[in-house]
């Protein structure tokens, strides 16, 4: 098969997870590199074997050896550069949130669909091997309906500061940072229902307290110390119209004893657990049965888990098929996000 040529737009830590898993799969090539920061794509391209590097995102999508682009810039570029992508030609892989509102989803929908080139979101929590694992036995039945599910991630001190705290360019805080993963896993792994209300809130009380010493945690490459404006607490109960709900709880800093990760889903026939292990919960000769599956990695591993996906889009690249997780899915999630930031700031339960 002939060789894709890919172009990572925005060079920043993220970015090394896509270059490499391009430079480990057989088909692909990272050709171009782009960043507002001149020395940052130079050092990315000597680093990874691109022939090119740019400042401005234009530049790349005008380039004709570029095939198709990762997009890992803030959130707040995530639609125009995705929108410009496709309508010059190229394939995208957009980092997750697809973008910041659901009239941005719905634009880049759009665009998708009058290009015809392939859009992939990057949920990678769904590429994990066990996410993929059980996945599949919901499909065979398995756990019979899923009802119910709940998801916490609780960091006690990690806001990274920089553009994840400032809501212009990130859109939100821990939720739309973090929280995006364990929705959208969730509402995968339980068939993903039609979400039909909301019922949230934020909270703002802590900031990012740069004052808390002895204790590290990472920070955004644009620190400042001074600048946050996004929440430190996000909750919701998200409803669905097969009658199926969802508690999610997340955060960037809390007077908490220690980080807390948790995903949990349970069904007429069983249930299971994903964070920070998977089990699965059955019953057999009438008790109660934990299992637990043999895995490369007990819990999520993000190389894996990102190779799997970068793999899964260069196959429907060649293939045509459309990717485990399309825009359509990304125009779900960001009805959710939003729909959790309007509840909050009504005080009420909001219809979607």
């Amino acid at each position: 098969m002939s060789t894709i040529r890919i172009g990572v737009i925005g060079a920043g830590s993220i970015s090394d997870l896509h270059f490499q898993a391009y430079q480990n799969n057989p088909y692909t090539a990272v050709y171009a590199v782009c960043d507002l920061n001149e020395d940052r794509a130079r050092l990315a391209a000597e680093k990874y074997g691109a022939q090119q590097f740019y400042t401005d995102y234009r530049e790349l999508l005008a380039d004709p050896g570029v095939d198709a682009v990762s997009i890992c810039t803030w959130n707040n570029s995530h639609a125009e550069i995705s929108i410009a992508a496709l309508r010059a030609g190229k394939h995208v892989l957009v980092e997750k949130p697809l973008c910041r509102t659901v009239e941005e989803a719905l634009d880049i929908q759009q665009a998708v669909e009058e290009s015809g080139k392939t859009l992939q979101v990057g949920f990678v929590r769904r590429y994990d091997d066990n996410a993929r694992f059980l996945h599949s036995l919901v499909e065979n039945g398995e756990f019979g309906e899923i009802y119910y599910a709940k998801a916490t991630t609780l960091r006690r001190l990690g806001n990274p500061g920089g553009w994840f705290a400032d809501v212009e360019r990130s859109g939100g805080g821990p939720l739309i940072d973090i929280g995006v993963h364990v929705i959208d896993l969730c509402w995968y792994l339980m068939g993903r229902p039609k979400p039909v209300s909301v019922s949230a809130n934020t909270y703002k009380k802590l900031g990012n307290r740069a004052h808390v010493q002895h204790l590290s945690f990472y920070k955004a490459a644009d620190y400042d110390a001074a600048s946050n404006t996004v929440e430190d607490l996000a909750n919701a109960l998200i409803r669905f119209e097969n009658g199926a709900s969802l508690l999610v709880d997340v955060s960037f800093t809390l007077h908490a004893k220690e980080d807390e990760r948790s995903v949990r889903l349970y069904g007429e026939k069983g249930g299971f657990e994903v964070d920070p292990a998977t089990v699965i919960v059955s019953e057999r000769a009438d008790t109660i049965v934990n299992s637990y599956p043999q895995t490369d990695h007990a819990g999520f591993d993000f190389n894996s888990a990102f190779q799997h996906e970068i793999d899964h889009f260069i196959d429907c690249l060649q293939s045509g098929r459309e990717p485990l997780s399309p825009v359509q899915d990304g125009v779900e999630i960001m009805k959710i996000l939003c729909g959790i930031y309007e509840s909050a700031a009504r005080g009420e339960e909001v219809r979607l």
